[in-house]
């Protein structure tokens, strides 16, 4: 369980940095990043879209009662247009769930910061201070819609630096959990 632990904590460090790598890429050029994101988004469905018809003409008369790859693949096709034509309301959207999964992060990591003081382990306060800003920077980032890319690259850097710290606050706790 201690070795699950300590890659769980890894892990976690190594999403943050990446986090961190992407957060400062939106802020050096946020618009263009939040459309690029929503365009790379509609290619892939549409390519997802095309391989599910191709799937489907292969394999005509096959299955045909079970075969939904057609409707599948039109489907993909027509959310990936949509994706690539409405890329600044996908960037909104995008917004509002960078900011959600934010806040849930945060929210997760007050359950840890009373885990951690039923412990006994004193850097429970600085996980305390961690968790209510990464909870500030979700609720700024779901506000504060006229500052989209900065905001959000902001965020997302601030965000995932507090997460590697809490990260490493708790890979050198790991041992007196057991």
């Amino acid at each position: 369980m201690e070795e699950f632990l300590k890659k769980t904590g890894w892990t976690s460090i190594i999403t943050s940095l990446v986090t961190a790598i992407i957060g400062l890429i939106i802020i050096g050029n946020p618009m263009v990043t939040m459309r690029l994101i929503a365009y790379a988004l509609g290619a892939v469905f549409i390519v997802f879209g095309a391989v599910k018809l191709i799937n489907y003409f292969v394999a005509k008369g096959t299955y045909d009662f079970y075969n939904y790859e057609m409707i599948y693949g039109i489907l993909a096709i027509i959310i990936g247009l949509i994706t690539i034509f409405y890329s600044s309301t996908i960037a909104t959207i995008f917004r509002i769930m960078i900011g959600i999964w934010i806040l849930y992060s945060g929210l997760m990591r007050l359950g840890l910061v009373s885990k951690l003081k039923n412990l006994g382990i004193q850097e429970w306060r600085y996980a305390l201070v961690i968790a209510i800003l990464i909870l500030i920077c979700g609720a700024y980032v779901l506000v504060k819609a006229e500052t989209i890319g900065i905001a959000i690259g902001i965020a997302v850097f601030i965000y995932s630096i507090m997460d590697m710290i809490e990260g490493i606050i708790f890979l050198r706790n790991v041992d007196s959990i057991f």
